[in-house]
C-alpha cells in the first residue's frame, strides 16, 4: 500500500485551492495559517478525536448490537456530551473560515447525515483523515477482492458466481439452506452479506426481523453518481484525490437529506488513480472516477446522468484551468437504478443507514435473526455502519455470533 502526500486537494474556486499533507503538524500549520487560533483548535480536536477513535476501534466496534449496554461504559459516559452535540455544532463554533469548516465537516457525509445530525463523537472520521492517512493499493481497489479470495480459497472455500439466492429455506425455526437456480443447497447455518432488506425479502414474511414499513422510516445514507473515465492525457492540476467544493455546501446537503432531488450544483469528488499507480492506465493516459453524492431513492435517467457529466466537466475544466471534453477516450456511469439492480440495495443506497445517533450500534438492524436461530447478517446496514472496514468487520462479528451457535448445537 501507497500513502498519499498531499492527503487530498480541494478547490473552493478558480486559483482558490488547499492541499491537505499527510503530515499532521503541517496540517495545524495551514489552519493557523488562514485562520489564528484555529490551529490550536485542530490540535485539541485530534487529540480527542485520537482517544474517540482508540475506544471506537478497541472498545465499540467489534460489538454485536445486542445492548444498549454495550455503549455504557466510563469511556462513553465521559464522552456523552459529544452525542449530543453535533459535529457542526463543534466545528462552528471554534471555525469561522468557511474552507475550514468544510474540511473538518466533509468526511461525516459519507457517514450518511448532515454534520448538523451527525455526533461530535464521530470527529475519529478526522483522525483517520488526518492522522491515519489516505492510502492506495498498488494495482487498484480490485487487489484487495482478489486478495480475499486468495485466503478464503486456501482456506478451503468454495466460491461460486453469479449464483443469487432466490430464497431462504426454512423449517420448524431454523434455516435449512438456500435455494438457488431450482437446486436447494442444504445449510447448518447461513450468513448473508446481501442487503439486508433484499436478504429479508428472501424469506416468508412471518420470519423476518423488520416489515417494509420498518425501512421506510429510517434515513438512509447517500447513493451516488459515478463516472469512470479515460482521457487520452494526463489531467494536470489536480491530485490522486482532489474535491470539488465550489457550490453551497449546505444546499447540497440539503438536496440529499431534507428534500430529495437532484441538486442543481452538486460538491463532487474526483479521484485519479494513475497519479500514484501510473500502470492503471496507458502511457500518457488518465483514468479517473468522480463522485456526485445523491439522495438515495431517487429515478435517474440518460438524460440527468449526461447533464451532470457535462456540468462537472465543465467545472473542473474552469477550476483546473485546462481542456478536458476533448480528450475524452470514454465515460460510464453508474448510479441509483445500477446500486438497485447490482446490489439489490434498498433505494439504491450506496452507503447504507445514516449513522444518526438512534441509528448507531444497539439501534442498526441487528445481526442475527431474531426468529431463526442459525441465520446472521453482515454489511454495510448491520453493525458497525458502512464502508469497506465496518463491513468487514461486520462479517467476523457474524462468524463469531455463528461458531457459538454452532457450539451450542453440539
Amino acid at each position: 500500500m501507497i500513502r498519499l502526500n498531499p492527503g487530498y486537494e480541494i478547490y473552493f474556486g478558480k486559483q482558490n485551492q488547499l492541499s491537505l499533507s499527510s503530515n499532521r503538524e503541517e496540517i495545524v500549520q495551514l489552519f493557523e495559517k488562514i485562520e489564528k487560533g484555529s490551529g490550536s483548535f485542530l490540535h485539541r480536536f485530534l487529540k480527542q478525536a485520537a482517544y474517540n477513535y482508540d475506544v471506537a476501534i478497541n472498545k465499540v466496534v467489534h460489538k454485536p448490537g445486542k445492548s444498549l449496554r454495550e455503549l455504557v461504559m466510563p469511556e462513553t459516559i465521559f464522552r456523552s456530551p459529544q452525542f449530543i452535540y453535533s459535529l457542526h455544532h463543534t466545528v462552528r463554533k471554534n471555525i469561522q473560515d468557511p474552507r475550514l469548516r468544510q474540511i473538518l465537516e466533509f468526511p461525516v457525509l459519507f457517514l450518511g447525515a448532515k454534520p448538523s445530525e451527525i455526533p461530535s463523537f464521530y470527529r475519529f472520521m478526522n483522525y483517520a483523515d488526518m492522522e491515519l492517512g489516505t492510502w492506495h493499493i498498488k494495482g487498484g481497489m480490485f487487489m484487495l477482492i482478489k486478495s480475499m479470495q486468495t485466503v478464503a480459497e486456501s482456506l478451503g472455500v468454495k466460491i461460486y458466481p453469479n449464483s443469487p439466492v432466490d430464497k431462504i429455506v426454512t423449517q420448524n425455526q431454523q434455516v435449512t439452506g438456500v435455494l438457488i437456480k431450482d437446486i436447494f443447497h442444504p445449510a447448518d447455518v447461513v450468513i448473508s452479506g446481501a442487503d439486508y432488506q433484499h436478504t429479508e425479502s428472501l424469506l416468508e414474511a412471518s420470519v423476518r426481523n423488520y416489515k417494509e414499513t420498518y425501512w421506510n422510516k429510517k434515513t438512509f445514507a447517500p447513493s451516488a453518481l459515478l463516472y469512470y473515465i479515460g482521457f487520452n492525457k494526463q489531467v494536470k492540476n489536480v491530485s490522486h484525490h482532489t474535491l470539488f467544493f465550489d457550490t453551497d455546501f449546505d444546499r447540497h446537503a440539503k438536496a440529499i437529506y431534507d428534500q430529495p432531488d437532484w441538486p442543481e450544483k452538486p460538491l463532487f469528488y474526483a479521484s485519479f488513480p494513475t497519479k500514484t499507480d501510473p500502470a492503471l492506465a496507458p502511457d500518457g493516459k488518465e483514468a479517473a472516477i468522480i463522485l456526485l453524492p445523491v439522495a438515495a431513492g431517487l429515478a435517474d435517467t440518460p438524460a440527468l446522468r449526461e447533464h451532470y457529466f457535462k456540468q462537472v466537466i465543465e467545472r473542473m475544466e474552469e477550476l483546473t484551468g485546462q481542456s478536458l471534453t476533448d480528450h475524452i477516450l470514454f465515460h460510464h456511469s453508474y448510479s441509483v437504478s445500477d446500486f438497485q439492480r447490482d446490489y439489490h440495495a434498498y433505494k439504491g443506497n450506496a452507503y447504507g443507514l445514516a449513522n444518526t445517533l438512534f441509528q448507531t450500534a444497539f439501534f442498526k438492524p441487528k445481526i442475527y435473526n431474531r426468529k431463526l436461530k442459525n441465520l446472521f447478517y453482515t454489511g454495510q446496514l448491520t453493525v458497525p455502519g458502512p464502508g469497506v472496514p465496518p463491513a468487514l468487520i461486520s462479517g467476523k462479528i457474524a462468524a463469531k455470533e455463528a461458531i457459538s451457535y454452532l457450539r451450542q448445537r453440539a
